[in-house]
């Protein structure tokens, strides 16, 4: 279950329109326990950061933020425990931030 991330703030000069952000359940609760700040990370998403990815997936994700034909898909090792991944869908309408387990 997804719960919208209202209070997240996007940074000008974004590479693309997230559409809705929301966020899974397991970040809505690290982010109340405070074990979470996810705004960097979609910062980073949203400028085309992908974080910690093969080569490979950069290029397929910088030949979908060109085509508009296929989702963006980041992932970020926050702490050694904790990767946050955030996926785009390809008609960009929603953004969700979640964890690899809720996948």
């Amino acid at each position: 279950m997804a719960t919208e991330a209202v209070f997240i703030s996007t940074a000008p000069n974004v590479r693309f329109a997230p559409g809705d952000i929301v966020m899974t359940t397991g970040v809505a609760e690290l982010v109340q326990q405070g074990r979470l700040n996810p705004t960097p990370y979609l910062r980073r998403h949203l400028h085309g950061d992908w974080g910690d990815l093969s080569d490979d997936d950069r290029r397929l994700n910088d030949a979908a933020l060109k085509s508009g034909e296929d989702r963006l898909f980041s992932s970020y090792q926050v702490t050694r425990d904790l990767k946050l991944w955030i996926i785009t869908e390809w008609d960009r309408s929603v953004t969700t931030l979640l964890l690899p387990s809720e996948y």
